[in-house]
């Protein structure tokens, strides 16, 4: 069992994990990530040393736990009307904000203190949630949408890999190509 799932959510927990992720969030636009470390994040969350290990273990932990909550979705995605518009301007929404300097970098940090993969597995939880809120809608208005787990392996799983491997020829239009290859694959429904 992880750390993080040892630890009780609200009050005393609560506090400390958002006055730790603050003072990341604060020493890193300041001091920029090669001068982390755990002593001088403690000290600015005024919280002790031995408190950051015992939750997060080491830095690389910490620094996954903070990336992982940047990188989650401060609001539902736009509705446009229509599933085409509403997935489209979705993709290149994420597509910006994941290939940008900082989304890159919450990637690697999101990747690097994750162990067990469960990170990692948030963060794809949060796409999944924002296209199943466009794929809920869509059913709403009575459009056919395509399943879920096609939509992250033909949109987020490509873009994902090409972010961080392949970072080239990512824009836009690359976003649109994937929504468009997507919805008008045959039996995949999105027509």
């Amino acid at each position: 069992m992880s750390r993080k799932q040892l630890v009780r959510p609200g009050g005393r927990s609560a506090r400390v994990q958002a006055s730790v992720h603050s003072a990341v969030r604060e020493l890193l636009a300041e001091v920029g990530r090669d001068a982390l470390t755990v002593p001088v994040i403690a000290q600015r969350a005024d919280v002790t040393p031995s408190t950051i290990y015992r939750r997060w273990g080491d830095l690389a932990e910490l620094l996954s736990d903070v990336a992982v909550e940047r990188l989650r979705p401060d609001s539902e995605p736009e509705d446009h009307g229509d599933l085409r518009s509403d997935l489209t301007d979705w993709a290149e929404q994420f597509l910006d904000e994941m290939a940008s300097g900082s989304g890159r970098a919450y990637i690697r940090d999101a990747l690097l203190g994750d162990p067990d993969g469960s990170n990692a597995g948030r963060c794809s939880a949060y796409a999944a949630e924002q296209i199943d809120i466009i794929f809920a809608r869509a059913t709403g208005r009575g459009e056919n949408t395509p399943d879920l787990e096609g939509a992250m392996d033909r949109v987020v799983a490509p873009m994902m890999y090409r972010i961080l491997f392949r970072p080239a020829g990512l824009d836009a239009a690359y976003a649109r190509r994937l929504v468009t290859d997507l919805l008008d694959a045959p039996g995949t429904g999105g027509r």
